[in-house]
């Protein structure tokens, strides 16, 4: 029995946990949860991104079809009419996605709000699965378009997710960490992605020992290599996200749990079926038996056997058993009933325009501004980089020079992804250091520098040799572009994220909070890409390649940055009304 000190032992044990500021991954709580739902966080990276290392090929290959070079890089003929024209189509693909989840964000949360969360996210999942199969074999521009849009339409959930990430954890404590792992999981599945598609982009070029004249997987001996790799050169990335799109979709159905207030207890047919799965694969595949249960015997029964009677003396056993089990029953009916707690009611919900304070509101259009620009630079930088290289003769100026750097789809899916990877371990090791010293808004504040000093700097890799003795420039300087970028994003992402879920004013309107953010997210990720392809098509019509890079990313990053200041954190607002 324990001893009071041992329970005021146990007592400053927790104390001491509850204050602790450190929290590993493993303290957070509902692992498996939280599990189920940064997998199905994949599925718009793996939608949105995995085209982008080849989409300059892509849409020159539906716009010039007569075009048979492998790419930009080995035909320098290429003109820049033909070059503006495919960076102002791939912009207006970029951003339909992005454009319709702008649509149907805040009808989701909204309908999340009052049927459950789990629902959108298993139909949004299903659709992805057939737009991304469909999208990578369509052969015009108007498929290409239809296609990704529905992925769009089918990815407006992004919002729910990270509702949901609130209602699994919802001690303060362990918010930062969880509130990590959803921009975490989407950096992740963005390095994947863009090193699939840049790998997996022509595989009959870039992986000639499968799909080539002599590969493993060219049954029929095919000359030219396996036939549907090259009608269709752009189908596996768009096959493989559909392939893990669709496990992403089994999960959710079977094993995620609905999190709104109110009808967590509801029944599940699906979770149902997944754990009957479970315990059928733990018996017949893993052979490991359950624990078994056997009913245990009353005080009563146990005394009574436990004396030793027979025949005449089991009458004077029973009135013994009777004077034995008086301080038995004392015992019993001092301890107090065990009884469930009933369910939650549903809160009421507030009235849709008291949901939008002052405080929301520069936190929404704040969480909107930074998609405005890094959106537009995830579409620009892989265009920019396929753009072939200028000569030399057409550099005039610091301002006036055009062209790009010439690279491979699989050279920039690699550079991107091994960047990416950096990013994760930002955000891993640095990012809660960072937020611990600075505060969310600190951190934030921080990343909105960056971004303004690397949008000025970047167009100058274009007047770098691309040969020579000094040709070796060009890889440290993109380096650091990349990484620049990559950290200002890595403490930008998950900073607004957090800061929009402090600022909503109750927790049963988070949904909508959130649909209402991403649906600014996407209108920005839409506006972005399709601005900033229109500006870089001018620009490189023009000569002057840096337009897109100064004129728009620049000024947008210094205006989010402006922005920035009316923004509040938890503390500050809570600081508020004691000051005044």
């Amino acid at each position: 029995m324990a001893t009071d000190r041992d329970l005021s032992n146990a007592g400053e044990e927790g104390r001491g946990l509850l204050s602790s500021d450190v929290v590993g991954w493993r303290d957070l709580p509902n692992k498996d949860q939280l599990f189920v739902l940064a997998v199905c966080r994949l599925s718009e990276p793996l939608s949105n991104v995995c085209l982008l290392p080849y989409i300059f090929y892509l849409v020159r290959s539906v716009l010039a079809p007569e075009s048979t070079a492998p790419d930009p890089a080995a035909d320098n003929a290429i003109d820049s009419r033909l070059a503006a024209e495919v960076s102002a189509y791939s912009g207006l693909l970029v951003a339909s996605f992005p454009l319709a989840q702008f649509f149907v964000s805040l009808p989701w949360g909204r309908l999340s709000d009052m049927h459950g969360r789990k629902f959108s996210i298993v139909i949004g999942l299903a659709v992805s699965v057939v737009a991304n199969a469909a999208f990578g074999f369509s052969r015009s521009f108007g498929a290409l378009l239809f296609w990704r849009t529905l992925a769009g339409l089918a990815n407006g959930n992004i919002g729910i997710m990270r509702t949901m990430t609130a209602e699994i954890v919802k001690e303060r404590k362990y918010q930062t960490k969880a509130f990590l792992l959803l921009p975490l999981v989407f950096n992740s599945g963005m390095v994947f992605s863009l090193a699939l598609g840049g790998i997996l982009a022509e595989p009959g070029v870039s992986l000639p020992w499968l799909f080539g004249p002599r590969g493993l997987l060219n049954w029929c001996s095919n000359e030219a290599g396996v036939q549907w790799v090259i009608d269709f050169p752009y189908a596996l990335p768009a096959l493989m996200n559909a392939c893990m799109l669709s496990v992403a979709f089994v999960l959710s159905v079977f094993w995620l749990r609905e999190t709104l207030a109110g009808k967590e207890d509801d029944r599940d047919v699906g979770v149902l079926i997944g754990q009957v799965a479970v315990r059928w694969f733990t018996r017949v595949v893993l052979r490991r038996r359950e624990a078994t249960y056997m009913a245990l015997k009353d005080a009563e029964e146990v005394l009574f056997e436990a004396i030793p009677v027979s025949g005449h003396r089991r009458s004077r056993s029973r009135i013994e058993l009777e004077e034995m089990k008086e301080p038995w029953s004392e015992l019993t009916t001092s301890l107090p009933a065990v009884v469930s707690p009933p369910p939650r009611p549903a809160q009421k919900r507030p009235p849709f325009r008291s949901i939008f304070t002052g405080r929301t509101i520069a936190a929404l259009v704040s969480f909107g501004l930074l998609p405005l620009h890094n959106s537009a630079f995830m579409h620009i930088f892989p265009v920019y980089l396929s753009t072939p290289h200028a000569p030399s003769s057409s550099y005039a100026n610091l301002l006036s020079f055009t062209g790009g750097l010439g690279l491979r789809s699989s050279t920039i899916g690699i550079w991107l992804g091994a960047f990416g990877i950096a990013g994760i371990l930002l955000q891993l090791f640095i990012y809660p250091r960072m937020q611990a010293r600075l505060g969310t808004l600190g951190v934030f504040k921080v990343s909105l520098i960056i971004f303004p000093a690397v949008y000025l700097l970047a167009p100058y890799l274009s007047v770098l040799p691309d040969e020579g003795r000094w040709a070796w420039t060009r890889w440290p300087a993109l380096g650091t572009i990349v990484w620049g970028q990559i950290m200002a994003r890595t403490m930008a992402i998950p900073s607004t994220v957090i800061l929009v879920t402090e600022a909503a004013p109750a927790k049963n309107v988070l949904g909508t909070v959130h649909g209402a953010g991403n649906m600014l997210a996407s209108l920005a990720r839409a506006v972005g890409p399709a601005v900033g392809g229109a500006v870089y098509a001018a620009g490189v019509t023009e000569g002057v390649v840096g337009a897109v890079w100064w004129f728009y990313l620049v000024a947008v990053a210094l205006m989010a940055a402006a922005w920035c200041w009316g923004v509040q954190s938890r503390k500050d607002a809570d600081e508020e009304p004691d000051r005044s």
